[in-house]
């Protein structure tokens, strides 16, 4: 079985990297090339770069900022925001990005999740989708940072990813996101079911949260606040996972 990776995320506005709790009230943390930099040297297997107001400002990633953290990397690099071409995948691609995300765009355009894979292959492809638990749908799709609803069920979106082309699933909980009170486990146990691989966002307070999401489908989790603020070293989560039996690059 594959191990299990453990992925920072930078929330990026403006050039600085920010976190807030359930997509309001931002804190700056840092510099993205600066954490990026830690990340690489504590052992984090992969990190996620999202420019977070690039599809409600209308534009693409700024590419400058791509390629001074993907100057301090050495582990896969995952960038999205405001991709909505097959173009702007491939500057992000040639700025020093491994995988693009795609959120809003591919939700109101779903053949560009196609086109990209076509270009570069489903591995370089990572879909990311933001979600509220909502009594019709159960979960519902939000696009442009978690400010727009839409009227589609998570669920029915992540299968549509998954036969598009899309080769993993970025999965937020906006209920859970910033909030410390662990992953959605019961939105994860019906996502894992895609043959996709899955990373789980949105609620990491503690270790065992970490392991609860893990032993619950998800194939890679993602957590940004403890890791930027030093609350839960990688090295030290990674070790605890490790004493649970969850397979792991130390």
């Amino acid at each position: 079985m594959p191990a299990k990776r453990i992925i920072p995320c930078l929330d990026v506005k403006q050039g600085r990297v920010v976190k807030g709790v359930q997509f309001k009230e931002l804190r700056d943390l840092g510099h993205p090339a600066e954490l990026a930099r830690r990340y690489d040297a504590e052992g984090a297997d992969e990190l996620v770069f999202l420019d977070i107001t690039a599809s409600l400002e209308n534009r693409g990633t700024r590419e400058a900022w791509v390629r001074e953290v993907a100057h301090e990397l050495s582990i896969p690099f995952t960038v999205g925001g405001g991709v909505s071409s097959v173009a702007d995948a491939r500057s992000l691609l040639r700025a020093g990005a491994d995988k693009v995300g795609v959120n809003t765009a591919a939700s109101l355009r779903p053949a560009l999740v196609t086109e990209l894979a076509d270009a570069f292959g489903r591995q370089c492809v990572v879909a990311a989708v933001d979600v509220k638990r909502d009594a019709n749908l159960g979960w519902r799709v939000y696009l442009k940072g978690g400010t727009e609803p839409t009227d589609r069920s998570a669920m029915d979106w992540l299968w549509e990813l998954n036969e598009l082309g899309a080769g993993e699933i970025l999965l937020t909980s906006m209920d859970r996101d910033g909030t410390g009170d662990g992953f959605d486990v019961q939105l994860l146990e019906k996502a894992s079911q895609l043959p996709i691989p899955l990373i789980a966002s949105g609620g990491a307070g503690l270790e065992i949260h970490f392991l609860e999401a893990l032993e619950h489908g998800a194939d890679a989790v993602l957590a940004a606040t403890l890791f930027h603020e030093g609350i839960l070293p990688i090295p030290r989560l990674k070790a605890y996972l490790a004493q649970n039996d969850i397979s792991v690059r130390i």
